[in-house]
């Protein structure tokens, strides 16, 4: 790996970052096309049914009037090699006479997963891959999921104090952290592609779960875990983005009365009476083509989705106080060992105002969605 290569793809992830929010249920892909240190094209993945990364880029550099022939591609995510909505990006680059073609990463999709590279090779196309490979899959990390596992990445937010505490006794909790950890909340909100919540969290604050604190292309939809569909009909989480209400219940009447202003009620129910299978919410959700789940509720279902492993990651906003004797993060049972305990690795601390953001995320889920990508 040349320390060129690396200084190219990382221009091609900023490319995909820009497009974080619009490409969803797609990947977020960026692309640079050089020769001679000269940048001839660039571009990024649009949202569905629009072009790839590589065509805008290919477009691009024909608009410049560059000659693209023998030129490298620096690509964040193995070009495509299927008819989706749009033809596969490898025959476009075929067709273009590039000379080479790197790689971030390899695409976990089973219509790909390496015939893109290989449809490259087999046209006398050098190609290289694993440049810049962790941020490539940390931008991606919810497409690999779904395609690799059959499941979305789903992470955690909390707000919390030092001492671990998410709201006071009586569940007041507006406001433990302070304005910029906020807005960086809805960063995370605007990101996902559903925001995921309690029936609990929904009669206690009537939230609306939006994107507010900026602006985004679209709002993400939400989901709400209703064991026995004690919804309000006339809650705020029914009105703006379309929302998913899993449930337990049979009442027929009430999710008909939902699904007249506009909801959408599944029923998956648990193993107890009145609870949601939460592992089949996920599979759900994956197969409707959800890649990010946020999640943002109470201690009782942050508990259970913990439980049943379907958290990858933490976002922690941990404020400066002291709160005492009020509500967990989570609600868990107490272990007998410390051998017990579910483990996480940190990924990331920052200073955000007087509050601090700690990611951590399971290992594991992360080892083994980098070797689903890992290219030979």
């Amino acid at each position: 790996m040349q320390d060129q290569d690396i200084a190219w793809m990382r221009q091609a992830l900023a490319l995909a970052e820009e497009v974080t929010n619009i490409t969803t249920p797609n990947p977020r892909v960026g692309c640079v096309i050089v020769r001679d240190g000269v940048v001839l094209g660039v571009g990024a993945t649009q949202p569905a049914g629009g072009p790839h990364a590589e065509v805008r880029a290919l477009r691009d550099a024909a608009a410049r009037g560059a000659d693209v022939r023998g030129a490298t591609a620096y690509v964040t995510l193995e070009p495509c090699s299927h008819f989706g909505r749009t033809p596969p990006c490898c025959d476009a680059l075929v067709a273009a006479g590039l000379g080479r073609v790197v790689a971030a990463m390899g695409d976990p999709n089973p219509l790909v997963n390496g015939r893109g590279m290989a449809r490259l090779r087999a046209a006398g196309i050098e190609t290289a891959s694993g440049v810049c490979e962790e941020a490539a899959l940390a931008l991606n990390i919810g497409f690999v999921a779904r395609m690799s596992r059959g499941t979305p990445w789903a992470w955690l937010k909390t707000a919390a104090s030092l001492d671990g505490r998410s709201a006071l006794d009586n569940g007041r909790s507006q406001w433990i952290t302070g304005p910029q950890a906020r807005e960086d909340g809805h960063r995370w909100r605007a990101r996902s592609c559903v925001v995921m919540t309690g029936i609990g969290t929904v009669l206690h604050d009537n939230p609306r779960l939006n994107v507010r604190a900026l602006e985004t292309p679209r709002q993400p939809r939400k989901v709400l875990i209703d064991g026995e569909l004690r919804l309000p009909e006339d809650a705020l989480l029914i009105e703006g983005a379309p929302l998913l209400v899993f449930t337990a219940s049979d009442d027929a009447a009430k999710a008909e009365r939902l699904v007249r202003r506009g909801v959408t009620v599944i029923r998956l129910p648990g193993d107890r009476p009145g609870t949601v299978d939460l592992p089949a919410v996920m599979q759900w959700l994956a197969q409707d083509g959800v890649n990010e789940v946020h999640v943002e509720a109470g201690p009782g279902l942050n508990g259970a989705l913990l439980r049943a492993g379907c958290i990858d990651e933490l976002i922690s906003y941990v404020a400066p106080v002291l709160l005492g004797d009020a509500q967990p993060m989570a609600r868990l049972p107490a272990l007998d060992d410390l051998a017990q305990a579910q483990r996480f690795e940190f990924t990331d601390m920052a200073r955000l105002g007087a509050d601090l953001r700690l990611r951590a995320r399971v290992a594991e889920n992360w080892n083994a969605l980098r070797d689903r990508v890992r290219l030979a």
